[in-house]
C-alpha cells in the first residue's frame, strides 16, 4: 500500500513524466542517424505523453489506457538490437511497470518483444529482470502468457536466483497455485507437468530448491487451505521419501573410491542435502499436520548419522538435527507427540542419543575426513588415550564452535552451487554437534523455566486474589500436564546429555569451550532440582565435581553420589572442594568469595600460568553453589554448618605450629553461607559465631583474621539485612547479632581488636540511628581498651567513640549515656596517647552540653526507666542498685560525669589533670544549677573533697627529683621540672575551683545540713595548702581564700609582675591567678531550671535583699583559719644557719594580709582585744620575715628610694582599716586604741633597729649576692617612717582620748622616738631622724596641753623626764654628721634644732606652773648650754662662722633672754624660771669674758680663733641687752643677786678693753655704755615713813 501510494503521488507522477520524457530524447538522440524511424517515434511519443499531461487530471490512469502508444517507441528500440538502445529502452519499460501504467496489451507486446530477445540471446539479465518486475508488480500477465513467460526462463537447465524468483513471484500472484505445486513435483519426480504446458523437463535440484522456496515462503497457504494440506501429504511427502530411498539404504564400505555415482544404490549430494533442507521446512512449519511423517523424516535424521554413512552425508544430518535443537517447542512436541506415546518411537532421546553416539564416533576415528574408519557400537566408551590423541583436533574443533555464529556451522547444507560432497574440515562435525547439545541444553531449560516461573507467577496472583481458600501444596504444579511433559523431555534426554557432556568436558582444552558444556551441566542440575528429579540432578553434580580434580586425584565418596540426596551429595564433596581449592590456591576475599591468591613456588605447585585465568571462573562457581544454600530446609542448613565446621577445625589443627599457608576454604564458605542465609539467620547464628570466635584465637595470623573478617561481616550484613519484623521491634535478635562482636573483645590479638573496632565504626556510620537497645553492647566494645593495646588500636576505638558523642547521642536511650560517659572517662586514662586523653576530656565537655540543652526529655526518659527498675528491684526484695542512689535519675548522670572527671584529675599526667580539672569545675559553674540541693551534698562530700584529698596526698607524696624534658625534645619550664611542682599546678586548680563554687553556689550550699563542717573541711584543705612548702600552692590557696570571702585584691600592674615572677610562676599560671572571676562564665538557662524547679519543688533561692544567712559562725572560722596560717607562716626558724629552711614568699605574706580587711569586714563585730593582739603577732612577724637573695631585684627598691614593698602596704592597710572601724565604732572598741599605737611604734622602732627573723643571719641589700642562697633583710625605713606618719595622724585624732591619756601613749611615743632622736646622724637614713623630730614637734604640740590639763592627775609625770632626756639627746647629739655634708645641708640641720628650742619657747616655758621644776631646771641648762659656742677642730676658718650653730646658740640666748625678765610674774612658778634664767646668763657671760681675756693675753700677736671672737662679741651684744632689759625692768622684780652679778661683770669689761680686735672694741664700747646709769646707787627704801 505505501509503494502505491509512493508512485502515485503528485511528485511521483511528476517525476515519472520527466524521467520518460528523458528516456524518448536520449532514444531519439542515439537513433538518429542509423535508425530515423525510431527517432520519429520517439518524439511523437514526446508530444503524446505532454498531450495526456496537459489533458487528464489521472495522469496514471491515461498512461495505462495509451500505453501501447506510450510503449512502442521503446520497442521499436529493443528491436534495434543494439545493446545500449536496449538497455536504455528496457530500463524505461521496467519503470512504467514499476508505476502499474502497462495495459494487458501493452503487457503482450512486451513478452513478444522478450522473445524475440531471447531468442536472439540479447542481454539475458536484464531481460530476466523486466519478467521478474512484470510478474511481482501486477497481475496482468497470465495464462498462455505467463506459461510462455515461465518457459522462458526454464530454457535453461540451470537455475538462478532471478529465475527462482520468478517462480515464486509466479506463485505469488497466480491464481493457479495448486497447478503450479502438481506441475513442480511432476517435474521433480522427472514426470510431465499438467499446467505448465510446453515446459518438457527440470533439474531435479532446481525443482527441490523451488519446492523449498515455496514451502518456508508460504506456509500459511498450506496451513489454511486444505487442498494445500492434501498435496504436502500426497504428493510431497512420498516424493521426499521416495528420493531419501539411496540415502538409507547406502552402506559405506570398507573402501569406497570416488568413481561415478551409481544413481539408484549411492546417495547423490546435491539430492541429498536439498531433500533434508525440505525435510528441515517440512518439520519447521507443518509439523502439526504431518506428525507421522515427520517421524519418519526424524527417524531417517537419527540413521543418518550412524557411523556407516558418508562423512558427508553425517555432516548434512548432524546441520540438520542442529536447526531441530534450536527449537525447543519443537523438541517438546516431539516429546508429547512420540515419547510419552505408548508403542511409539522415543523420538526425542533417540536425536539426543544419536548425537552422544555421534560424538563418540569421532572420537575413535583416526581422523576427521572422509576416509572410512572400522565402525564401532554406538554405546562405546573412550578412554583417556584416545581423548589425548585428540587433543589438537579437539582444540581446533572447538574455536571454531567459539568464533564463529552458528550460521557459518551450517555450511553443507548451504551448498547449492556443489555437485560433489564437500570435502568436511577436520573438527567440523564435532563443532555441529557440539552446538547442537548446548543450544538444545540452552532451549530446554529457559522454556522449562519460563514456564515454571509463570506458574509460580498464577499462584502468587491466585494467592492475593483468594487468601482466604486452603493453600495449596507445593509438591503440585498448577498444570500437571505441563509438568509431565518437561519431566519426560528430562528423563529422556539426561543420560545422552550427561555421557556427551562429560566426554566433551574431559577432552576439552579449550577455556571459553570448557565454560560453555559446565554451564550446560549446571543448567541441567539446576533444572532438574526445580522439577524433583533427584537421580539426574546429583548426577550432574556428581560429574562436575568430578571434573573438578585432576584426572587422578583419589575421590572415593564420588562412586555413590547419584544415590544421595541433595544435601548428602553436597557434604560428601565439600572435602573434594576443599581440595580443589587448595589445590588452585583460592584465597577468600569480601563476602567468602573466593579469589585467585598469588602463585605459591615450590614442588607443591601445580598451577600454570594459563590456568590461572580460569581461577575468576571457579570461584564464582563455588560461590554459586554456596549461595544455593538459601534453598535448603533448616535442618539441612544446620547439617551444612557442622561440616563446614568440621573441615574448618581439621584446617585449624593442621595450622598449629606449621608455616604453611591455612586452609580457608572452610572459613570463607561459612561466611558465604551465613549472608546467603541471612533471612533465617537466626536459626545459624549460634553454631556459626560460635567457631568463628574459636578461629579467631587460632595462633596463626592469617586464619584468625579470616575469622574476623567473616564475623565482622556476617554482623554487619545482619545488621543492614531487612529483617522481618524489623531490629527495631525485635531487640532479641538484635542483641543476638551485636553479642559475638563483645565476645571479640576477650581476644588478646591486636589484629583481632583492630577488625572488631573497624566493624564498630562501619556499624555506626551505617547502622547508628537504628542501634536502640544495642547501644549498651556496641558502647561496651568500645570502652573496652587496655594499655597494653597499643595506639592504632585505641585511636580506632575513639574514633568510634567521637563518633558517638557528635551525631549518635540523641538517638540512644538515656540509661546508656552514663555508659558513654564511663567511656568516654576510660579513654582519658589510658595512657596509651595523650591527644586522645585531652580530646576524651573535650568530649565529656560535650556531654554535658548535651544533657543541660535536653534536660527535660533525659529527665523524663530516666524517670520512667527508673520506676521500671524500682518496680523489678521491689518485686525481687532486692534494694535499687545504681551509683548514688536515691539522688534522682537525672543528678546521677550528672555525678557519674563529675566523678569521672573527677578520676581523671588525679591523673599522673599533668596536661590532663589540668584539662579535666578545667572541665569540671567549668561544668559545675555552667551546669550546676540542674542538680537538686540534695545532689549538690553528694558533690561537695564525695566529688569535690574526696578530690581535693587525693590530690593532696599525692601533691605532699609527689617526686622531688628533677625532670629532664617531657618526650621528644619538649622541655619543660623549669617551675614544672619536677613532679612536686607539675603536682602543685593541679593543687592549686583543684583548690581554686572547689573555692569558686563555694563562693558561687554559697546560698545554696548553706542550706545543707552539713556547710558548716564543709567549710571547715575546705578551709582546712586551705589551710594546709597555704602551708606548703611550695610558693606557688601557698599563694593559690590564699586566692582560694579570698575567693570564700568574695574579695579579691586588686593588684598594680608592677606588683603583679614582680610577685609572680619573684615565685617562678609560668606564664599560664599568671593569667588565671590575675584573673578575678571562673574559667567559664556562669551559664543559665531559666527555662530549664524552672522546669526541673517545678519537677522537683523548690529550688534554693538567693536570700532577699536585706535578710543575709547568719554566718558569723563561718568568718570566725575563716578567721581562726586566717591565724593559724599566720602563726605558722611567720614562725621563726629554730636553726639560723641552716641554707635549706623554708621561709614564706613576699607574695604569699602579702596576700596573707591582704585577706585580713576583707575577713574583718565579717568579724568586726566580735573583735577582741584579744585578737588584736593575736593580729599584732602575724603583722609583726609577716614584716620581719627576709627574703632571698635571687629574688631580691624584683622584690626590693634601690636603697636609697623611699618605697614600701606590697606586704608593708598591706599591713598598714590592715591596721588603717582596723583603726578606722575603732574611731566609729563603740566606747568598747575604743579601748584599743593604746595596743594600735603600740603595734605602730614597734614598726618605727624597725628604722634603727631592724626585725630579728629568729637567729637567721641576713644582709643588707647591698652585700647580698644574688646567685648565692643568703637572705637579704628589708629596708625598713620607709615603713618606720610611714608607719610614724600614720601613727602621728592617728595621735591627733585621739590624743585626748581616755584610753590614750591612762595607757600614756605619748610618754611612748616619746621614748621610740627618742631612739632616732638621739642617733640622728648615726640613723640608717638621714630621713628618719628628720622625721622624727618633725612628728615629735607636732606630737607635742598635740599631747603637750593635754598633759597640761591633766598635770593634776599625776598620768605625765613620768612623761617630762623622758621628754628631757628626748630634748638632751637630740640637741645635743653624740653622732658627728658626715664630713661631706655640705654648709646648705648643715644651715638645714640647724633650723631643725632652731625649731626645737622655739617649741620649748612656746610650748614649754610659758607653762611652767604646770610642768615639774626639774624638767625646767634642765631645759635651762639645754638652753644654757645651747647658746655657748662648741666648735670642731676640723672646721676651717671660713666655715666656723656657720657650724658653730651660731643660730641654735642666739636662738637658746634670747630664750634665756627672754624668760630672764618676765613683767607678768603670776606664780611662783614663773618668777622662779625667770630668776633662774637671768641667773644662768649673767654666770654664762662671766665665764666668756674671763675665758677670753686669758687667751687674748696669752695669744700675743696671733689673733685668736674666728669662733671665739663671734662668742664674746655675741657675749658683749647680750649684756647690752641685758643692761637695758634691766633699765626697763622695775627694780622690785630683780633679785638681789643679779644686782651684784651685773656689777661684778664690770671689772671684767674693762679688762676687755686691752683687745686688738675692732670687732670686739665695738661691741664692748656698747657693753660699757649702759653702766653709766647704774653708777650711782640707788633710791633707799622709805623706812617708817621716811624716805
Amino acid at each position: 500500500m505505501s509503494v502505491k501510494m509512493s508512485t502515485s503521488s503528485p511528485e511521483a507522477v511528476k517525476k515519472l513524466l520527466e524521467n520518460m520524457q528523458a528516456d524518448l530524447r536520449s532514444l531519439s538522440m542515439e537513433c538518429k542517424k542509423k535508425f530515423p524511424p525510431v527517432k520519429e517515434a520517439a518524439e511523437s511519443g514526446i508530444v503524446k505523453i505532454k498531450t495526456i499531461a496537459a489533458r487528464n487530471t489521472d495522469i496514471l490512469a491515461a498512461l495505462k489506457e495509451n500505453s501501447s502508444e506510450v510503449v512502442q517507441p521503446f520497442l521499436m528500440g529493443c528491436g534495434t538490437k543494439e545493446p545500449k538502445i536496449t538497455q536504455l529502452c528496457l530500463a524505461a519499460i521496467q519503470r512504467l511497470m514499476s508505476h502499474e501504467v502497462v495495459s494487458e496489451a501493452a503487457a503482450g507486446n512486451i513478452i513478444n518483444m522478450l522473445w524475440q530477445l531471447m531468442e536472439n540471446g540479447l542481454e539475458e539479465l536484464k531481460l530476466l529482470q523486466t519478467v521478474l518486475v512484470l510478474l511481482t508488480t501486477n497481475t496482468i500477465v497470465h495464462d498462455e502468457v505467463l506459461s510462455k513467460v515461465r518457459h522462458a526462463d526454464g530454457n535453461q537447465t540451470e537455475p538462478s536466483h532471478t529465475q527462482r524468483l520468478v517462480i515464486k513471484g509466479s506463485f505469488s500472484f497466480c491464481t493457479y497455485k495448486c497447478a503450479v505445486l502438481q506441475d513442480l513435483c511432476q517435474l521433480v519426480n522427472a514426470d510431465a507437468p499438467y499446467w505448465l504446458v510446453g515446459m518438457t523437463e527440470m533439474t531435479r535440484t532446481f525443482g527441490l530448491e523451488l519446492l523449498e522456496s515455496v514451502l518456508n515462503d508460504f506456509p500459511e497457504v498450506f496451513l489454511q487451505h486444505q487442498e494445500f494440506s492434501f498435496l504436502l501429504k500426497e504428493r510431497v511427502c512420498p516424493l521426499v521419501i521416495k528420493l531419501f530411498s539411496p540415502n538409507i539404504k547406502f552402506r559405506q564400505g570398507s573402501s569406497s573410491s570416488a568413481s561415478s555415482p551409481a544413481p539408484v544404490e549411492k546417495p547423490y549430494f546435491p539430492i541429498c542435502m536439498r531433500l533434508l533442507r525440505v525435510v528441515s521446512v517440512l518439520i519447521k512449519h507443518f509439523y502439526s499436520l504431518l506428525v507421522t511423517e515427520c517421524e519418519i523424516f526424524l527417524s531417517l535424521l537419527v540413521k543418518f548419522l550412524d557411523g556407516e554413512k558418508p562423512q558427508w552425508l553425517r555432516a548434512v544430518a548432524v546441520e540438520s538435527v542442529h536447526r531441530l535443537c534450536v527449537q525447543p517447542h519443537l523438541l517438546q512436541s516431539f516429546c508429547q507427540s512420540y515419547d510419552m506415546k505408548q508403542h511409539s518411537t522415543k523420538v526425542f532421546r533417540d536425536i539426543v542419543n544419536a548425537l552422544g553416539s555421534f560424538i563418540q564416533s569421532l572420537f575413535i576415528l583416526p581422523s576427521a575426513g572422509n576416509a572410512s574408519s572400522t565402525s564401532t557400537p554406538a554405546g562405546h566408551t573412550h578412554t583417556h588415550t584416545c581423548a589425548h590423541t585428540h587433543t589438537c583436533a579437539h582444540t581446533v574443533w572447538f574455536t571454531v564452535l567459539v568464533g564463529t555464529p552458528h550460521s557459518v556451522f551450517l555450511l553443507s547444507l548451504e551448498m547449492l552451487d556443489k555437485v560433489e560432497p564437500p570435502s568436511i574440515p577436520e573438527g567440523y562435525a564435532m563443532s555441529v554437534a557440539f552446538s547442537a547439545l548446548l543450544d538444545l541444553v540452552r532451549g530446554i531449560t529457559s522454556m522449562i523455566e519460563r514456564g515454571l516461573n509463570k506458574q509460580e507467577q498464577e499462584a502468587a496472583m491466585r494467592e492475593e486474589a483468594e487468601p482466604v481458600s486452603p493453600p495449596q501444596s507445593d509438591s503440585l504444579p498448577q498444570d500437571p500436564m505441563a509438568h509431565e511433559v518437561w519431566e519426560e523431555m528430562v528423563n529422556a534426554c539426561w543420560c545422552g546429555l550427561l555421557a556427551a557432556l562429560s566426554l566433551l568436558l574431559d577432552a576439552s582444552t579449550d577455556e571459553t569451550a570448557t565454560e560453555s558444556i559446565l554451564k550446560a551441566e549446571l543448567s541441567v542440575a539446576s533444572l532438574c532440582g526445580r522439577l524433583s528429579l533427584v537421580t539426574p540432578r546429583d548426577a550432574f553434580i556428581t560429574a562436575i565435581c568430578k571434573a573438578s580434580l585432576p584426572p587422578h586425584y583419589a575421590l572415593t565418596v564420588l562412586s555413590n553420589a547419584s544415590h544421595l540426596q541433595q544435601l548428602r551429595t553436597w557434604l560428601n564433596q565439600s572435602e573434594s572442594r576443599t581440595h580443589l581449592v587448595w589445590i588452585l590456591g583460592l584465597k577468600p576475599a569480601v563476602g567468602g568469595v573466593l579469589k585467585p591468591g598469588r602463585a605459591v613456588e615450590g614442588p607443591s605447585t601445580v598451577l600454570t600460568t594459563a590456568v590461572m585465568t580460569d581461577l575468576p571462573v571457579i570461584s564464582n562457581i563455588l560461590s554459586r553453589l554456596f549461595e544455593s544454600s538459601q534453598y535448603l530446609d533448616d535442618v539441612s542448613l544446620h547439617h551444612l554448618i557442622n561440616a563446614l565446621c568440621s573441615l574448618s577445625m581439621e584446617a585449624m589443627e593442621m595450622a598449629y605450629g606449621s608455616n604453611k599457608e591455612p586452609s580457608l576454604f572452610a572459613v570463607a564458605k561459612l561466611l558465604e553461607t551465613g549472608l546467603v542465609n541471612m533471612d533465617r539467620i537466626e536459626i545459624l547464628w549460634r553454631p556459626l559465631t560460635a567457631h568463628l570466635l574459636e578461629v579467631c584465637q587460632h595462633p596463626n595470623a592469617r586464619m584468625r583474621e579470616w575469622g574476623a573478617e567473616a564475623i565482622t561481616s556476617l554482623i554487619k550484613a545482619g545488621l543492614s539485612f531487612k529483617h522481618e519484623p524489623p531490629l527495631s521491634q525485635n531487640q532479641r535478635l538484635q542483641l543476638l547479632l551485636l553479642n559475638p562482636l563483645k565476645e571479640l573483645s576477650n581476644v588478646l590479638h591486636t589484629d583481632i581488636r583492630q577488625k572488631q573496632l573497624e566493624c564498630v565504626l562501619q556499624i555506626l556510620q551505617n547502622q547508628g540511628d537504628s542501634l536502640g537497645p544495642g547501644w549498651p553492647l556496641v558502647l561496651g566494645v568500645i570502652g573496652a581498651i587496655r594499655n597494653d593495646q597499643g595506639e592504632s588500636l585505641i585511636r580506632t576505638a575513639f574514633q568510634c567513640l567521637q563518633l558517638v558523642v557528635t551525631d549518635f547521642l540523641p538517638t540512644m536511650p538515656c540509661m546508656c549515656l552514663q555508659i558513654v560517659v564511663d567511656v568516654a572517662g576510660s579513654f582519658g586514662l589510658q595512657n596509651q596517647e595523650l591527644n586522645i586523653s585531652l580530646t576524651s576530656i573535650g568530649l565529656l565537655w560535650n556531654i554535658s552540653d548535651y544533657f543541660f540543652q535536653r534536660g527535660e526529655a533525659i529527665t523524663e526518659e530516666l524517670e520512667r526507666e527508673e520506676a521500671v527498675l524500682l518496680k523489678q528491684a521491689q518485686d525481687k526484695g532486692e534494694p535499687l542498685n545504681r551509683p548514688f542512689h536515691p539522688a534522682p535519675p537525672f543528678d546521677c548522670l550528672w555525678l557519674c560525669l563529675y566523678a569521672k572527671l573527677g578520676e581523671l584529675c588525679v591523673d599522673p599526667r599533668p596536661a590532663v589533670r589540668k584539662s579535666a580539672g578545667q572541665t569540671m569545675f567549668s561544668t559545675i559553674a555552667a551546669h550546676g544549677t540542674l542538680l537538686q540541693p540534695p545532689t549538690w551534698n553528694i558533690v561537695v562530700w564525695k566529688v569535690l573533697f574526696h578530690l581535693l584529698d587525693c590530690v593532696r596526698k599525692s601533691s605532699t607524696t609527689a617526686d622531688k627529683e628533677k625532670i629532664e624534658s617531657g618526650g621528644g625534645n619538649i622541655l619543660i619550664h623549669h617551675s614544672r621540672d619536677t613532679a612536686e611542682k607539675q603536682w602543685a599546678e593541679t593543687w592549686v586548680l583543684t583548690l581554686a575551683g572547689v573555692a569558686r563554687i563555694f563562693n558561687t553556689r554559697r546560698y545554696l550550699l548553706q542550706q545543707l545540713g552539713d556547710f558548716f563542717k564543709a567549710w571547715e573541711v575546705l578551709l582546712d584543705h586551705i589551710q594546709s595548702a597555704a602551708l606548703s612548702k611550695n610558693n606557688e600552692v601557698s599563694l593559690a590557696a590564699l586566692k582560694s581564700f579570698q575567693e570564700i570571702l568574695q574579695l579579691v585584691t586588686p593588684m598594680k600592674d608592677t606588683d603583679k609582675l614582680d610577685v609572680l615572677a619573684a615565685m617562678d610562676v609560668p606564664p599560664v599560671l599568671m593569667e588565671s591567678l590575675q584573673g578575678s572571676g571562673p574559667g567559664r562564665p556562669l551559664v543559665r538557662s531559666d527555662s530549664l531550671a524552672e522546669r526541673l524547679v517545678q519537677r522537683y519543688g523548690a529550688q534554693p533561692s538567693l536570700p532577699p535583699p536585706g535578710e543575709e544567712l547568719d554566718d558569723s559562725a563561718l568568718w570566725w572560722s575563716a578567721w581562726n583559719t586566717w591565724y593559724r596560717i599566720g602563726t605558722e607562716c611567720t614562725r621563726p626558724p629554730s636553726g639560723g644557719k641552716d641554707k635549706l629552711v623554708f621561709v614564706p614568699s613576699q607574695p604569699f605574706l602579702t596576700a596573707l594580709i591582704q585577706i585580713f580587711p576583707a575577713l574583718y569586714q565579717h568579724i568586726a563585730g566580735g573583735f577582741s582585744m584579744e585578737d588584736l593582739k593575736k593580729l599584732g603577732v602575724i603583722l609583726h612577724g609577716a614584716v620581719s620575715v627576709p627574703i632571698s637573695s635571687d629574688s631580691s631585684p624584683f622584690i626590693l627598691p634601690s636603697y636609697t628610694e623611699a618605697v614600701l614593698t606590697s606586704l608593708q602596704e598591706a599591713v598598714l592597710t590592715a591596721l588603717d582599716v582596723l583603726q578606722k572601724a575603732i574611731c566609729v565604732g563603740s566606747e568598747n572598741l575604743q579601748v584599743m586604741y593604746p595596743a594600735i599605737f603600740e603595734q605602730l611604734l614597734l614598726f618605727v622602732e624597725f628604722s634603727c633597729k631592724p626585725p630579728q627573723y629568729g637567729k637567721m643571719e641576713t644582709k643588707l641589700v647591698a652585700n647580698a649576692k644574688y646567685n648565692q642562697a643568703e637572705w637579704v633583710a628589708l629596708n625598713y625605713v620607709p615603713f618606720a617612717e610611714r608607719s610614724l606618719e600614720v601613727l602621728v595622724d592617728l595621735y591627733h585624732k585621739t590624743a585626748g582620748h581616755k584610753a590614750v591619756i591612762n595607757e600614756k601613749v605619748l610618754q611612748n611615743i616619746i621614748k621610740t622616738l627618742k631612739i632616732p632622736l638621739g642617733l640622728k646622724y648615726a640613723c640608717p637614713a638621714e630621713s628618719t631622724w628628720k622625721l622624727a623630730v618633725s612628728s615629735l614637734l607636732k606630737v607635742l604640740s598635740i599631747g603637750l596641753p593635754v598633759a597640761r590639763q591633766q598635770a593634776s592627775s599625776g598620768k605625765f609625770d613620768t612623761m617630762w623626764p623622758e621628754l628631757a632626756n628626748a630634748f638632751e639627746d637630740f640637741l645635743f647629739t653624740k653622732s658627728t654628721p658626715p664630713d661631706n655634708r655640705s654648709i646648705q645641708e648643715f644651715q638645714r640641720n640647724e633650723a631643725i634644732d632652731v625649731e626645737v628650742v622655739q617649741l620649748i619657747s612656746t610650748e614649754i616655758l610659758p607653762f611652767a606652773n604646770f610642768i615639774p621644776k626639774e624638767f625646767v631646771g634642765r631645759i635651762m641648762s639645754m638652753l644654757n648650754k645651747g647658746s655657748i659656742h662648741s666648735q670642731s677642730s676640723s672646721f676651717t676658718e671660713a666655715e666656723m662662722d656657720i657650724r658653730m650653730r651660731e643660730e641654735f646658740s642666739k636662738v637658746c640666748f634670747e630664750t634665756l633672754l627672754q624668760f630672764s625678765f618676765s613683767n607678768k610674774v603670776s606664780t611662783p612658778q614663773e618668777g622662779y624660771i625667770s630668776r633662774m634664767a637671768l641667773s644662768v646668763l649673767l654666770q654664762r657671760a662671766q665665764d666668756v669674758l674671763r675665758r677670753y681675756v686669758n687667751d687674748e693675753r696669752l695669744s700675743g700677736r696671733c689673733p685668736l680663733p674666728r669662733q671665739q671672737v663671734t662668742e664674746i662679741i655675741f657675749v658683749l651684744k647680750a649684756i647690752s641687752t641685758l643692761m637695758d632689759s634691766l633699765k626697763k625692768t622695775q627694780p622690785e622684780n630683780v633679785d638681789g643677786n643679779v644686782w651684784a652679778q651685773v656689777i661684778a661683770l664690770y671689772p671684767t669689761l674693762v679688762e676687755c678693753i686691752t683687745c686688738s680686735s675692732p670687732e670686739v672694741s665695738s661691741a664692748l664700747k656698747d657693753a660699757l655704755g649702759p653702766f653709766k646709769d647704774f653708777m650711782q646707787p640707788p633710791v633707799s627704801k622709805v623706812q617708817n615713813g621716811e624716805s
